[in-house]
């Protein structure tokens, strides 16, 4: 093969192998794309074999608007929040992100639902890795489900993080489904810290809201808190710092008396908190953190771990342990729609006696069409949707008797 074909043969097959050519393009430093359109347009192409040189790891996330929970099932709706990573270089590593959306814009049923391809490069594996973590956890988007929290789940998995890949890692790691991973360990005590630093940021604006207090200088707030992390509760002290504050864990089985400094310039309303978090005896680590406010709290998630956070007084603290759990109705005698889909065929009749596993339903999203099957035997008592209807997530498709 000649050494121009020969070029040119390496560019086309590395694009088909990897499929995804930014993550070519950033270790080669190659615009592919570019490349290719001038070869279809009836030019030599400019590059030879040797001119094509490897340097450094690049890492690509696809982020869709699907849920991850739901066995990846397609989500729609509209991009409320959509905040992606700063691009370009911080500490030695490059960020990426090929998109085509916008904040408002729609997700709809028709198209396919890939939201951006995000990739980062740096010199190393590891870098590489870390920079794309770091840059999912910068990641806010809201008004649809998505699947970041997969995404950064994986990036902080020992087996990936530590090569030991397959094309089985997904079925042979996640075999029961994703399901939000609960922050544990210095995940859980840096999401617990900036909770604290969150409430104390909000309590410092609404003193000084003009007409709530004619002098907040003379009102002593208290400084003892208990952060309910998920299904953890830790008791702290928030202290006061000149260009900052800490946090003291007072929980004897973590790190009783160890301060964690916090320092960041978020203000309230961002989606994304960022700024170092730390201790003298875990090393103070710069990071992002995701925040979604929702009744008297908020969802925190990093590092592939998502919690609400709530934080109270002590005595707020025993009086929220004695609210009983609030409880759902089961949907055991219904089909809901999985996914935001068009109905594009009712399989049974009212009164019909079906089969587990026996189809019900087709509904189409995303291009892909998805037949809904019994789970137990049952009988049909009514139809609650007809062919044609444009149907929301878990929207009730028919009831049994």
């Amino acid at each position: 093969m000649a050494g121009q074909d020969r070029s040119f043969y390496f560019l086309e097959m590395n694009t088909r192998l990897q499929v995804e050519h930014p993550v070519t393009e950033m270790v080669t430093g190659i615009d592919l794309v570019e490349e290719m359109i001038r070869v279809a347009a009836g030019e030599k192409l400019r590059l030879k074999q040797s001119d094509v040189k490897l340097a450094g790891w690049a890492v690509e996330s696809r982020v869709y608007a699907e849920d991850p929970t739901r066995n990846f099932l397609p989500s729609t709706g509209r991009l409320v929040t959509y905040r992606p990573p700063a691009e370009g270089e911080r500490d030695g590593a490059s960020v990426r992100n090929d998109t085509g959306v916008f904040e408002g814009g729609e997700i709809s049923i028709y198209y396919d639902p890939m939201i951006a391809k995000l990739v980062t490069h740096a010199g190393t594996r590891e870098a590489a890795i870390e920079a794309q973590s770091r840059a999912l956890d910068s990641f806010a988007i809201d008004g649809i489900r998505h699947n970041i929290p997969f995404l950064s789940a994986v990036m902080e998995h020992p087996r990936w993080r530590e090569g030991r890949l397959s094309t089985g890692f997904i079925a042979e790691e996640f075999p029961d489904g994703f399901k939000p991973v609960q922050p544990e360990g210095e995940t859980a005590l840096r999401m617990a810290a900036v909770a604290a630093a969150i409430d104390h940021k909000l309590n410092q604006r609404k003193r000084h809201i003009s007409g709530q207090m004619r002098d907040p200088s003379f009102v002593r707030f208290e400084r003892e808190r208990v952060v309910l992390l998920g299904n953890q509760s830790h008791q702290v002290s928030v202290i006061e710092l000149e260009d900052g504050i800490a946090i003291e864990f007072r929980d004897a089985s973590l790190t009783p008396g160890d301060h964690w400094r916090v320092e960041s310039g978020w203000r309230p309303g961002e989606p994304v908190w960022t700024g170092t978090v730390g201790s003298d005896a875990v090393g103070h680590r710069q990071l992002a953190m995701q925040v979604r406010q929702i009744l008297n709290g908020f969802v925190l998630s990093h590092a592939g771990a998502s919690a609400e956070a709530r934080v109270y007084t002590r005595r707020e603290a025993e009086l929220a342990a004695l609210m009983p759990e609030k409880t759902t109705s089961g949907a055991g005698k219904q089909l809901l729609c999985p996914m935001p889909g068009l109905v594009k065929a009712i399989l049974v009749k009212p009164g019909q006696e079906v089969k587990t596993g026996e189809p019900l339903a087709i509904v189409e999203a995303m291009k892909m069409e998805n037949v809904l099957r019994a789970e137990r035997d049952a009988a049909v008592a009514r139809l609650m949707a007809k062919e044609g209807d444009s149907l929301a997530v878990d929207a009730v498709i028919l009831e049994f008797a």
